[in-house]
């Protein structure tokens, strides 16, 4: 017998993670070198500096809410390219990190 109020698919739950905020836009956050979140995923993530951050996430994503082309963001030290995109899963202790592309000539 099922327990009635479980629900048959298992909602991931939000987890604390780190987010490094690079130099350049520290004065979007306070001046934080690191934020500490729950979330589950970079999308949530990105959703919830939205709500906190806005001048950050602004910084980050475009009105689209994609992530500038500028911006490179890592999970631990994975692009999130390389795993699932804005659906890369976060678990607890996972660091998260906002990296600005360098230009100069």
């Amino acid at each position: 017998m099922s327990h009635p109020f479980k629900s048959a698919h298992p909602v991931a739950s939000a987890t604390r993670i780190t987010v490094s905020v690079p130099t350049p836009l520290r004065n979007c956050c306070a001046g934080a070198p690191e934020l500490s979140l729950e979330t589950t995923n970079l999308r949530e993530m990105l959703e919830e500096l939205e709500q906190r951050y806005p001048t950050l996430h602004r910084s980050i994503c475009d009105e689209t809410g994609a992530v500038r082309r500028h911006i490179n963001l890592f999970v631990n030290t994975q692009h999130m390219r390389d795993r699932d995109g804005l659906d890369t899963p976060l678990a607890a202790g996972d660091v998260v990190t906002i990296m600005t592309a360098v230009s100069g000539g």
